[in-house]
């Protein structure tokens, strides 16, 4: 046994993505205690950060210290109660996921099915609602990762809200990569990851709820089903009140990074993050199309930053993968799902959003394929 070093490679899945320089020279600082004065001044500066990227007032913005998947948990065990019913959208594996999460806390999850590829659909949405008056919450993928469609969240947030339920959304893949208005839309919660358009590393899910959803965690008839994740408790040690109540032992340098991360997405602008994206995406596709390799999405509902594109007839998924990875340091991704074997997702996430990555990436699947 030796100390590990990982091969460099040019991240271009569906994440992680390349992390910027400045964020793993953030995690090698000194670390200090999560109660550490100088710790705390950092936490609230993080809170602020995420307010920006969120584009919310939120008072309860903060990063869960675990990744998006435990951001969903946090979001479906602190207001789903059981016998309650939800509404969840499903057009691919995440909205799965989120379905997985209502029956395993004992909610009553009614589906609206789109195909794979589609967005939600705010037709079939309203009619699921009318058909279910005593709905109490509307989950969707904003940015669903397995197939690159990007839903309406302000048309499905306002249809929710007439029917009087509170919304939770998705926002892994979107954060800092396309446009995304927490107070603007009316978002009730909302979870995302670190390791996506931040190009911060793995492992931290920055959340985000509203009043409404507060009111609702603090009239609950049950406990909170989880012990780490319950926000009242939670509260105690990210809240607003100059003291700090110890509940875990945050991720000291993994917070450093998120820090940077957030840092240098101001530094750029958060509208200029979302054209960036947007601009490349246009590179990327012109340069696809070019070699005549089509999208799963079609134009207009298509994420930016995570092109699904199908995979060219007579060309084996698994082996140009290797090939690519072997040959080239280069990790693109594969289908997952009913896609499985018959797409490829390209990421343009961040730190790996940049013109010399699409030069590369296309130079080199020409080549392989």
């Amino acid at each position: 046994m030796q100390s590990f070093n990982p091969p460099i490679r040019t991240l271009m899945g569906p994440g992680p993505s390349d992390v910027h320089p400045r964020i793993l020279s953030a995690m090698a600082r000194p670390t200090i205690g999560h109660l550490d004065p100088a710790f705390i001044g950092m936490m609230d500066e993080v809170k602020t950060l995420l307010k920006y990227a969120f584009q919310t007032e939120n008072e309860l913005t903060m990063p869960v210290s675990a990744p998006g998947s435990a951001g969903m948990e946090t979001c479906f065990v602190n207001l789903v109660e059981p016998n309650d019913k939800v509404i969840v959208c499903i057009n691919g594996v995440f909205g799965m996921r989120m379905k997985e999460n209502v029956e395993r806390l004992g909610g009553i999850a009614v589906v609206v099915e789109d195909n794979w590829g589609e967005v939600v659909s705010p037709q079939k949405l309203e009619d699921a609602l009318k058909a279910n008056s005593d709905a109490k919450i509307v989950a969707f993928v904003h940015a669903e990762t397995s197939t690159g469609a990007s839903s309406d969240v302000a048309t499905l947030c306002e249809i929710a809200h007439k029917y009087d339920c509170l919304t939770i959304v998705d926002a892994v893949t979107s954060l800092a990569g396309s446009p995304l208005k927490v107070d603007e839309w009316n978002i009730d919660a909302i979870y995302s990851g670190t390791q996506k358009c931040l190009s911060c590393t793995p492992g931290i899910s920055p959340v985000s709820f509203n009043d409404k959803a507060i009111a609702k965690i603090k009239n609950r008839k049950t406990k909170v089903s989880s012990w780490f994740l319950d926000l009242n408790l939670v509260m105690g040690y990210w809240g607003d009140s100059g003291k700090r109540t110890y509940h875990h032992t945050a991720p000291v340098n993994s917070l450093y990074a998120l820090h940077e991360s957030l840092v240098m997405l101001k530094e750029e602008g958060l509208s200029n993050a979302w054209d960036r994206h947007q601009k490349n995406h246009e590179a990327l596709k012109a340069g696809l199309e070019a070699m005549g390799i089509k999208f799963v999405v079609k134009d207009g509902d298509r994420l930016p930053q995570l092109n699904t594109v199908w995979i060219p007839e007579g060309i084996d998924d698994l082996t140009v993968r290797k090939r690519l990875l072997n040959e080239y340091n280069l990790e693109i991704g594969a289908g997952l799902g009913v896609l499985a074997g018959k797409v490829w997702r390209i990421g343009l996430m961040g730190h790996s959003s940049r013109a010399e990555n699409i030069v590369f990436c296309l130079s080199a699947l020409k080549a392989v394929i």
